[in-house]
């Protein structure tokens, strides 16, 4: 085993010294990055992006600098970091906005696959199903039977059109034939609130803004909508365990560049904030908010943007999801 980890290890160091050794590389950077996010500060975007960015600061003695560019569902920021120069020196740290707007807005100012080159899947969060305590429902198939013998009844908070959560609710509603409205709320802390208060009972929810109000017992998770349950709530079943299979919705937190950057630039930044990920001073900041660490190659994630991209283009046209103007 230590012969083991002593040649990984050598490998590891040879991949680093032949990254170091590119020319594009060994000048990068040499001022300050601009990180892009495509929402206001605070969310779980801007709380990745804050975390990954101190790191790379402080590898490589250079500031990258968090820049919130807010608007029309993330299109306007991700737009500008589509229009930067494609030097390594604009960085957009994305949510699953990324892969829902192109089919979701009529006019979507950028192409996920044509404009950009994904350097990695930096971490996921998991949306939670939740309910008030008052819904009479202690598992995922018994909230079905009550939806089902109360069409109409319930109303489910949502975060906002077109995020995962409110794509989540509207796969459940397509799947079993449901009958229940939406209750739109600007963000998963008053779509949160809502659900506790009982304004809007039932929920999917990002784990991020929901998982002390489990803890407290505040809300009730019914399911995790992941393959595996969370480390952040590991008595809450997956969407399969629970006896609802198929209902698998995640929101990522991405790493992308404009296209046309150095190859060597995109692989530098996936080293390093695949490393990043995997800190053990940064890992246990993660798990707690419902972050799981990914790191994922350059190809995996391009893989996960079109697999992506398909499956919620899907759901918009079988749920008849209007799109926006």
């Amino acid at each position: 085993m230590r012969k083991l980890a002593r040649i990984l290890a050598a490998c590891a160091a040879i991949g680093a010294s032949a990254l170091a050794s590119t020319p594009a590389v060994a000048e990068y950077p040499d001022h300050p990055v601009k990180m892009i996010i495509p929402f206001a500060a605070g969310g779980p975007t801007d709380i990745m992006a804050r975390i990954i960015g101190q790191k790379l600061s402080d590898k490589f003695g250079q500031a990258f600098v968090v820049e919130n560019q807010a608007g029309a569902g993330g299109n306007t920021g991700t737009a500008n970091a589509a229009r930067a120069a494609p030097d390594g020196y604009t960085i957009l740290v994305a949510s699953s906005s990324y892969v829902v707007n192109p089919s979701l807005y009529k006019n979507c100012p950028y192409d996920p696959e044509k404009d950009f080159l994904p350097v990695t899947l930096a971490a996921v969060t998991p949306n939670l199903l939740i309910v008030h305590p008052s819904v009479p429902a202690n598992s995922a198939k018994e909230l079905i039977a009550v939806l089902k013998d109360n069409p109409g009844k319930y109303a489910f908070a949502s975060p906002g059109i077109g995020t995962t959560p409110h794509l989540a609710a509207e796969l459940l509603k397509v799947t079993y034939h449901l009958d229940f409205a939406l209750a739109p709320y600007r963000g998963g802390g008053p779509a949160a609130e809502a659900v506790a208060s009982g304004h809007a009972p039932i929920s999917f929810l990002a784990m991020t803004s929901t998982t002390e109000m489990v803890k407290s017992g505040m809300l009730r998770a019914l399911a995790v909508t992941a393959d595996k349950r969370s480390p952040a709530l590991p008595d809450v079943p997956t969407s399969a365990e629970a006896g609802i299979s198929g209902q698998e919705s995640e929101t990522m937190q991405g790493v992308f560049v404009p296209k046309g950057t150095p190859q060597a630039i995109v692989e530098l930044l996936q080293h390093e904030i695949a490393a990043i990920v995997a800190m053990p001073d940064v890992t246990p900041k993660m798990l707690p908010l419902g972050f799981e660490p990914r790191g994922s190659s350059s190809a995996e994630f391009a893989a996960y943007i079109k697999n992506e991209v398909a499956k919620w283009k899907r759901l918009i046209k079988e749920a008849e999801i209007p799109q926006i103007e």
